[in-house]
């Protein structure tokens, strides 16, 4: 993998994947947009314009496809599309792949990894956990609120170390303005966010607020807590190793974060679309019964999100 002429291409180009790949285009990657619809017309017609309040705004111009078959072999496969959609997103990926071709999951959830390596091998998949606040506020038009832009990634399969392609990978990255950091053990990010993630997208879709107007309520503060430790001890079970900061990090973290954040769940449900209730709070639910961990708090923010997981069933 050589380090001035990576090739990637970023299926699922929406609000991540979309905002990555237009940092990496802009750095001077060969960057192929994999979209559909008005998205990919307006990206072909305009370019992909990223709007950011506080790090700048600029247009990106690059090739846009929906069949993978013309795009051919490349060198990065970054996978961001919703977890809802991997079994139609899946199979274009077969056509990207070359020789030494890696897939880049920044999905959320964990079982994404293990899905991908059916799909192309082991051998081929790195896993990595993101932090950015995007939005697709039109076709070829992604919204950036806050400055946080991190990719976090590493092996997850095999003997855990930091590997010539995932630094190769991440110093590809870093010069995109891309807060990126490369790991021995991809693991602990995934768990990591997992931990945080499953009652942030749980309590935000329930009480379907921002977490300012709920966080202010000690007793949810106290819930969620314990919600992100029934999926620590999930991650326990499973032998997998959390940051050892993770707790104090996540507190800081809520303690700080605007009242107005929103979850993608939450969003998704605003505006009555399909939502990961399965690839977040459902995941957490079937390992823990693998392996006897009791979730009371995130079975019951399962059951009141299940309805709801193909879109408004009342429409």
């Amino acid at each position: 993998m050589l380090l001035d002429d990576m090739r990637f291409a970023i299926l699922g180009s929406g609000a991540v994947g979309g905002y990555f790949g237009a940092r990496l285009a802009r750095a001077g990657h060969d960057v192929t947009f994999i979209a559909r619809g008005a998205h990919r017309d307006a990206i072909r017609e305009r370019g992909l314009e990223i709007r950011s309040a506080k790090l700048g705004d600029f247009l990106v111009r690059a090739p846009a496809e929906s069949d993978t078959t013309v795009v051919g072999p490349v060198d990065v496969v970054i996978v961001a599309v919703k977890a809802y959609d991997n079994d139609t997103a899946f199979p274009l990926i077969p056509p990207l792949i070359g020789k030494a071709t890696v897939v880049l999951t920044l999905q959320n959830g964990v079982d994404n990894v293990a899905q991908l390596a059916a799909l192309v091998g082991q051998n081929r998949v790195l896993g990595g956990a993101t932090y950015v606040a995007t939005a697709l506020q039109a076709p070829g038009l992604i919204e950036q609120t806050g400055v946080h832009r991190s990719i976090i990634f590493g092996e997850v399969f095999g003997t855990p170390g930091l590997t010539p392609r995932v630094q190769a990978l991440a110093d590809a990255m870093a010069p995109a303005d891309i807060q990126v950091t490369a790991v021995p053990d991809a693991r602990t990010p995934l768990w990591d966010k997992f931990v945080y993630l499953v009652p942030f997208s749980g309590f935000t879709g329930v009480a379907r607020l921002p977490i300012g107007y709920i966080w202010r309520f000690p007793q949810i503060r106290d819930m969620f807590h314990a919600a992100a430790r029934e999926v620590a001890a999930i991650a326990g079970a499973e032998g997998v190793a959390l940051s050892p900061d993770r707790f104090e990090r996540l507190d800081e973290y809520m303690t700080n974060i605007p009242a107005s954040t929103r979850s993608s769940l939450l969003v998704d449900l605003e505006q009555g679309k399909r939502i990961e209730v399965e690839a977040l709070q459902g995941a957490a639910i079937r390992r823990a019964a693998a392996h006897g961990v009791p979730v009371p708090i995130v079975s019951t923010l399962y059951s009141a999100l299940k309805p709801w997981e193909a879109g408004n069933p009342r429409a």
